[in-house]
């Protein structure tokens, strides 16, 4: 991701949404879509406009050793 920032300091706020392990088999898993939802929605209701969504659809807390 490349961004220019204004002299003002623009802030970005990242949501992060990852694999829950009971979801691992079915490609863009129902918790990655419900935790997308729920986070969208907390932005729109604080007034955030500026966010970008980061997710590891596929990498859970088991399997997630090897990913750097």
């Amino acid at each position: 991701m490349n961004r220019q920032y204004n002299n003002q300091g623009e802030k970005w706020t990242a949501l992060y949404v990852r694999l829950s392990r009971d979801d691992e088999n079915e490609g863009d898993s129902n918790s990655i879509q419900h935790q997308i939802e729920i986070l969208t929605k907390y932005c729109k209701d604080h007034d955030i406009s500026r966010y970008q969504i980061y997710k590891d659809d596929g990498f859970s807390g088991t399997n997630f050793a090897g990913v750097r």
